[in-house]
């Protein structure tokens, strides 16, 4: 049965889905595949009677169309401030924003219409009508543009078989899970088939389980529709599952940027080791407790040794290796690896009868880090 298009909202005159064209900006850069962003010292001050806030300093980026690009910070770094920059919800006070080469400060209401139609938005409270049904939810964008009625009930079928909701367009958000109400908001986002999708904070308000669907799902139609996507997040485990590359924001600057993977193996900046602290794995209590900054030659003692891996060089943990040119009897204590985009990096933790303080160099070229970390009692 064809759905019912809600009648309180009035239909302006039809017009295409994609809306005005974009005017074509002189000196545009041609050649530039859709969905690609540049932002060029980027810079935003607010400015209130209290005085002023320089949100955004010199902000200088690539993004290529087709990434997952990741935006991370602590509250208040400026990540929220940095992505509406890219819709004009913000206008920055310096600087320039570019979307497939074209300079997007000088658009005319009608043309940030029409650039505001090629990038979706999903939100971490899905900001959803619970007076409209998922239909109504996802379709209002094409109501309001003034859509024909058919081409509305073939793309909003589209998306929601999509996002795998196709069985509860007539129901409204009060009986969905928080799970299928962000997809309702990816559906939504969807709708004017974007160049870019922007995801600000989408996860946050997720449960673990949750959060996963969603990032698999948003991984999904980045490989199916090749759009790019432009995420923000205060969580590492987020930007680990689902980014090509990560920036790093603090206090309104870049700190840091790169694939995700080089940056989780060697964050160069305190605040990336700061956002990467939750998930790393400290020396075990039971370790912890018991070492002793000395070897003591008349006990029976282990040597407890952190080999570090940064990702680079395809090097990987070889334990055959490592147990041989240790040359005496090793346990492995603990395993904090972690392998992305086919690099590793990470922690193993052993211990080792007899290896002396002087003896690491035995263990040079099997991780990019050896240290001794002190001694315990041997337990065999």
């Amino acid at each position: 049965m064809a759905a019912v298009i809600d009648n309180d909202i009035a239909r302006p005159a039809p017009r295409t889905e994609r809306g005005p064209a974009v005017p074509q900006e002189q000196g545009a850069e041609p050649g530039h595949r859709p969905g690609s962003l540049a932002f060029q010292a980027v810079g935003k001050t607010y400015t209130s009677a209290a005085g002023s806030l320089q949100a955004l300093q010199g902000i200088n980026l690539d993004i290529p169309a087709g990434a997952i690009y990741g935006i991370i910070g602590r509250s208040g770094a400026g990540k929220s401030s940095l992505i509406r920059t890219i819709n004009r919800l913000e206008k920055p006070t310096d600087g320039r924003v570019l979307i497939d080469g074209q300079d997007i400060g000088g658009y005319d209401e009608d043309a940030l219409v029409a650039l505001r139609r090629r990038i979706g938005m999903i939100f971490q409270h899905f900001n959803l009508l619970s007076a409209k049904t998922v239909w109504g939810n996802v379709a209002l964008p094409l109501i309001v543009a003034g859509l024909p009625r058919r081409q509305i009930e073939e793309r909003v079928a589209e998306v929601l078989a999509l996002v795998g909701l196709e069985d509860k367009r007539n129901v409204y958000p009060s009986r969905l899970s928080g799970g299928q109400k962000q997809r309702v908001g990816i559906a939504r986002a969807l709708v004017h088939h974007p160049e870019i999708l922007l995801c600000d904070e989408a996860t946050s308000a997720l449960d673990p389980e949750t959060t996963l669907s969603i990032l698999q799902l948003l991984k999904d139609i980045n490989r199916r529709l090749n759009l790019t996507i432009v995420l923000i997040t205060h969580e590492m485990s987020v930007i680990r599952e689902i980014c090509d590359h990560v920036v790093v924001l603090e206090q309104g600057r870049m700190v840091e940027s790169g694939p995700v993977w080089r940056v989780f193996g060697n964050p160069q900046h305190a605040a990336t080791r700061a956002l990467l602290q939750p998930l790393h794995r400290d020396l075990p209590e039971d370790i912890a407790h018991r070492l002793r900054p000395q070897s003591d030659p008349a006990r029976k003692e282990d040597a407890i040794i952190a080999l570090s891996y940064t990702g680079e060089d395809g090097l990987e943990p070889d334990i055959a290796a490592i147990a041989a040119a240790i040359g005496a009897p090793m346990r492995l204590l603990q395993s904090a690896l972690d392998r992305i985009d086919g690099h590793v990096h990470g922690q193993l933790l052993i211990a080792a009868r007899r290896f002396e303080i002087h003896q690491p160099s035995q263990l040079d070229g099997l991780a990019h880090d050896t240290r001794i970390l002190g001694y315990v009692d041997s337990d065999v």
